[in-house]
């Protein structure tokens, strides 16, 4: 049985715009439980989730209540791994109860001198107005920026550079447990004279996804947004989907900055080093995403 690792984009938590709440998260989590147990019947499946809005939210909670200090970014890290992999779990058992489903506390190693310390970019949390920016640096002392219209948090993301708790990805997967994963990037770790220890950062889940499949040698890694694909021109009226590219033609597209830049980064490092397919395409076409006839698939150069 072949190896799939997925990466869900926040999208498939919550719809953009719509109130954080239990609710509104299950009902968009149920719209993806029925795909992904169907796909386990046919690929050994791990799971890589998104945070960003979840982090953000515990971390501005944690500042509301001053009768104890907030607890660092990897804690809540942590959390959330806890939180969204339990619903993940919840809803696939509910529409596939014969399927195991595991949820794995995992731990990424970063380097403690990564430039990222120093130049945030990684949104969390909700969206602001534009004119709120001034009023949530003073009070909060936080990092702000533009994404698209609205206006979120930023905060350190290191590259990751080892997954910790590996070996426990491996067993699970060889019981056909469907596992949840990197969650939220991984909890961020750096090597310290007295050990590792957890720091202040968020990990990028797509590269933490592109990470998994090249250590778990899988034969599959697809990144599911909100986009049917990627495109040039995006945005313009001469947009147009690519369906298949290498990573050397997908380059200029690969930049740090945007929703799909990222993603690119990821799946194009995974090609390169593995030499295996990835995908890039839509939650609800994920069917179609796999056997090529929808998004886009990025492939060693022939």
């Amino acid at each position: 049985m072949e190896t799939l690792v997925i990466a869900l984009g926040g999208n498939a938590l919550l719809q953009r715009g719509a109130v954080l709440s239990a609710e509104n998260q299950y009902k968009s989590i149920a719209l993806i439980a029925d795909a992904i147990g169907e796909l386990a019947k046919k690929y050994r499946i791990a799971i890589v989730h998104g945070n960003g809005p979840q982090v953000g939210l515990l971390a501005l909670q944690n500042l509301n209540y001053r009768d104890v200090p907030p607890y660092p970014l990897d804690i809540l890290v942590a959390e959330t791994q806890g939180m969204i992999g339990y619903m993940l779990a919840q809803k696939l058992s509910a529409s596939h109860p014969e399927q195991a489903v595991s949820t794995l506390m995992t731990r990424i190693l970063v380097d403690g001198d990564d430039q990222a310390f120093q130049q945030p970019t990684k949104f969390i949390g909700p969206v602001y107005a534009p004119k709120e920016e001034s009023h949530l640096r003073q009070q909060y002392g936080w990092t702000m920026k533009m994404d698209g219209e609205h206006l979120r948090r930023v905060v350190p993301s290191p590259e990751p550079k080892q997954i910790l708790d590996i070996e426990a990805v491996h067993a699970l997967l060889a019981k056909n447990q469907v596992v949840i994963c990197s969650g939220g990037g991984g909890i961020p770790m750096v090597a310290t004279e007295q050990g590792l220890q957890g720091v202040e950062a968020v990990i990028d889940k797509d590269l933490a996804a592109a990470l998994l499949a090249e250590a778990l040698d899988a034969d599959h890694l697809v990144i599911l947004t909100d986009a049917d694909a990627v495109y040039t021109g995006w945005g313009t009226p001469s947009q147009q989907a690519i369906r298949s590219a290498t990573p050397q033609q997908l380059a200029p597209l690969a930049v740090p900055d945007g929703s799909m830049g990222p993603k690119i980064m990821a799946v194009s490092r995974f090609v390169e080093r593995s030499g295996k397919e990835a995908h890039i395409g839509a939650l609800k076409d994920i069917d179609a995403v796999l056997n090529g006839s929808a998004g886009t698939l990025i492939h060693p150069a022939r």
